[in-house]
C-alpha cells in the first residue's frame, strides 16, 4: 500500500490565519470558585462558580478539534501560587503536566513562580519535566549568579533547553517566535528570585526581537509579558506593556499579565496588539489574526467566560480530584478534615477591595480577629494586638458554605520553615512608645501602596489625618468591646510591653523600621521578658508546643480555628459567620469621629 503525504505552503502574499488562546495569572485555581463547594464541572447550569481547569480544558480541546492546524495556546505567567495545589508542586510537579495535557504550548514565568525561592522554582520545573511532558517555559530577561548555588538548578534547566529565552513554533505555515518577559514591577515584588538577576525588560526585548526577526526568520513575534497595563488619570491605557509596545518595534502581539486587567477588547499600540484576560481563569482569550505580507491583522477577539455553561473535560477533572486526595493526605490529615468538608456558612460576602476601598473591608478585621483569637488560644491571653496587611489577603469569602480550600485561598501566600503552606504567625513585644511608631509608619505607608494598609484586632486607633509623618496618632486603646478598652501611655518612661501578632513577614518589617526610615524610627522587637530578638524566627508561634520541634501556626489555620467557635444559627449543621462582621466596628478612627 502506497501512502503519499502532501504539505501545504501558502503562496507569497497569501493570507494565513492563526488563532491564539490565552490566559494569565491563573494562580493555581484548578477548581471553580467561589465558594468551591458549589463547583460542579461535569454538569451545566446548576452552580454560579466561575473558572476551573476542567472547563478551560474543554474550551481548549474543542477549539483545537475545530482548528487542528492553527491553534496556539499560551499563558503569560503567575500560573502557580494561590491554592493548596501549589503547595505540592515541589514534590509532585503536577500543574505544568496538567496544562500540557489541556493543550498549552508555552507559558511565561511571573513573579509568583518564585514565591518559594528560585531554588524551589527549579525543583518544581525539574520534577514536572521528569514526570512527563510540559509546555515550553519562556523567560528572556534572566541571568544566573555563578558564585551562589541557589539558582544553579534553574541555570541547568536553561542549559538543557527546558526553559528558554524564546522558541519558534510553526502553525499553519507561520513561524511564530515567542519569548517571555518579567516586568519591572513584577521583579520588584519577587525578592526570592535572588541570586538570579532580572535584566531590563525593554533592553532584553529589543535584543530578543532582533534575534527572532533576523536570525530565526520569525513571521510573527509574540511576547508573553508579565508586565501589565492599566488606565492612567486621563483614562488612557498606560503601563509597562503599553511602553513595551511603543519602544520595542517588531512585537506583533503582547499576551499581557500581572495586573489582572480585564480587557474586553484588545489595546492596539502602533502595530502591536495587547490582550489580557483578567485573572484566575475566569476567562480565556481568543485572538484570531491573519498574517498578510508579514503584518499581523486583527480579525476578531473575544473573551470566553469560563462558567457553568461549559461542561468540563472529564480526564482533567479526574486528575484534579486525585490531586485533591493527595492534598488531604499530605496537608489536611493533621487537622482531621477533608478537602471538600463544609466548615462554615456565610450569609454575606466578606471582601477586601485593595484598589477601590481598602479602608472599608470587612474581611480584614475578621482575619485580624481570627489571628488574635488563635494565638491567645494557644498561648493564653498574652497577645494584645493582631495585624494583617491588605496585600496578603488574596481572595474574598463569597456567601455560601465554605470549605478549607476557600479559607486557604484568602491567606495563601508564603511559606515558613516547614512543609505546610502559608506564612507562619509570629509574636513580638514592644513598648507603648514603639507601638505608636509602628502604627504611625503603617498609617503613612499605605498611601504609596494600598497593599500596605493594615487591619487590626484588640485595639482602637484615633488619628488626625491632617497631621504630618509620625504626628497623626492621637491615642491608642487596647482591648475589645467585651472587656473594654484601656489607653496606652506613649511616654518613654512607660515600660509596659504589648504583644503584637502578625505573620512573620510583617513582623520582620517591624524589626527593619530603622533601616527603612533611615534611622528616623527605631523599634526593637522583644520576647515576653523584654529581651531583644536577635533572630526573628524565634518569634514564630508553635501551635503544638508540647510536641518536639516547631509546628508553625499559619494565618489560614487561625481562620479555621476561629470559625469553629461560632454558633450554628441557621441549623444546617455547620457554624455561621456572625452578622457583626457584615459591617464591623472601625478600629482605625479619624479623631473627628471619636
Amino acid at each position: 500500500m502506497l501512502f503519499i503525504s502532501f504539505s501545504w505552503s501558502p503562496l507569497p502574499g497569501q493570507s494565513r490565519e492563526l488563532i491564539i488562546l490565552h490566559t494569565n495569572d491563573l494562580h493555581s485555581r484548578l477548581t471553580g470558585y467561589a465558594p468551591e463547594s458549589q463547583y460542579t464541572p461535569l454538569t451545566v447550569n446548576d452552580d454560579k462558580t466561575i473558572g476551573g481547569f476542567a472547563r478551560i480544558a474543554r474550551i481548549l480541546k474543542t477549539e483545537r478539534e475545530n482548528n487542528p492546524d492553527n491553534i496556539l495556546v499560551v499563558d503569560a505567567g503567575d500560573f502557580l501560587m494561590g491554592t493548596f495545589f501549589h503547595a505540592l508542586e515541589p514534590v509532585d510537579g503536577f500543574q505544568l503536566r496538567l496544562m500540557k495535557d489541556m493543550g498549552y504550548d508555552a507559558v511565561g514565568l511571573g513573579n509568583h513562580e518564585f514565591d518559594f525561592g528560585v531554588e524551589t522554582t527549579g525543583q518544581i520545573i525539574r520534577q514536572s519535566k521528569d514526570s512527563g511532558e510540559i509546555p515550553s517555559i519562556l523567560l528572556a530577561n534572566i541571568q544566573f549568579n555563578p558564585d551562589l548555588p541557589e539558582d544553579d538548578l534553574l541555570a541547568e534547566l536553561y542549559q538543557e533547553g527546558v526553559i528558554r529565552a524564546y522558541e519558534i513554533i510553526e502553525k499553519n505555515g507561520i513561524r511564530v517566535g515567542l519569548f517571555g518577559l518579567l516586568g519591572y514591577d513584577a521583579t520588584d515584588v519577587a525578592p526570592f528570585i535572588h541570586p538570579a538577576i532580572i535584566d531590563d525588560p525593554l533592553k532584553s526585548a529589543k535584543k530578543t526581537v532582533d534575534i527572532l526577526k533576523n536570525k530565526e526568520n520569525a513571521d510573527l513575534v509574540i511576547c508573553l509579558s508579565h508586565g501589565g497595563l492599566g488606565k492612567n488619570k486621563k483614562g488612557e491605557w498606560d503601563g509597562e506593556d503599553v511602553k513595551l509596545a511603543k519602544k520595542v518595534h517588531g512585537i506583533d502581539i503582547i499576551i499581557s499579565g500581572h495586573t489582572h486587567t480585564y480587557l474586553q477588547d484588545p489595546v492596539v499600540v502602533g502595530n502591536t496588539i495587547i490582550v489580557q484576560t483578567g485573572a484566575y481563569g475566569a476567562n480565556v482569550g481568543k485572538l484570531r489574526i491573519s498574517l498578510q505580507k508579514n503584518q499581523a491583522e486583527l480579525n476578531n477577539y473575544e473573551l470566553i467566560p469560563i462558567n457553568d455553561s461549559i461542561r468540563g473535560d472529564f480526564s482533567t477533572h479526574a486528575s484534579i480530584e486525585n490531586q485533591k486526595q493527595r492534598i488531604t493526605e499530605l496537608i489536611l490529615n493533621n487537622l482531621r478534615i477533608e478537602y471538600d468538608d463544609p466548615l462554615v456558612s456565610a450569609d454575606f460576602n466578606l471582601i477586601c477591595d485593595e484598589q477601590n476601598n481598602v479602608e472599608g473591608s470587612n474581611l480584614g478585621p475578621f482575619l485580624a480577629d481570627a489571628i488574635r483569637f488563635y494565638i491567645n488560644q494557644i498561648e493564653g491571653d498574652s497577645t494584645d494586638i493582631a495585624m494583617i496587611a491588605a496585600g496578603v489577603i488574596r481572595d474574598q469569602m463569597v456567601s455560601g458554605k465554605q470549605t478549607i480550600s476557600d479559607i486557604f485561598r484568602i491567606s495563601s501566600m508564603g511559606r515558613g520553615y516547614d512543609s505546610i503552606p502559608g506564612y507562619p504567625l509570629s509574636k513580638v513585644y514592644v513598648s507603648g512608645n514603639e507601638l505608636k511608631k509602628v502604627i504611625e509608619v503603617l498609617l503613612f505607608a499605605y498611601h504609596s501602596s494600598p497593599g500596605n494598609y493594615c487591619y487590626y484586632s484588640g485595639v482602637r486607633i484615633f488619628y488626625d489625618p491632617s497631621k504630618g509623618l509620625l504626628r497623626k496618632v492621637k491615642s491608642i486603646e487596647i482591648g475589645d468591646s467585651i472587656r473594654g478598652y484601656k489607653s496606652v501611655d506613649f511616654s518613654k518612661k512607660n515600660e509596659t510591653l504589648y504583644g503584637i501578632a502578625a505573620n512573620a513577614y510583617m513582623l520582620e518589617f517591624v524589626g527593619m523600621l530603622k533601616k527603612i526610615t533611615h534611622g528616623l524610627v527605631r523599634v526593637t522587637p522583644k520576647d515576653i521578658s523584654g529581651n531583644p530578638y536577635t533572630d526573628i524566627r524565634k518569634a514564630i508561634i508553635d501551635f503544638v508546643p508540647q510536641e518536639e520541634g516547631l509546628q508553625e501556626a499559619k494565618e489560614w489555620m487561625a481562620v479555621y480555628h476561629f470559625i469553629k467557635k461560632f454558633q450554628d444559627v441557621n441549623g444546617d449543621g455547620i457554624p455561621d459567620i456572625p452578622i457583626q462582621y457584615q459591617n464591623p466596628s472601625p478600629r482605625v478612627i479619624p479623631t473627628n469621629n471619636k
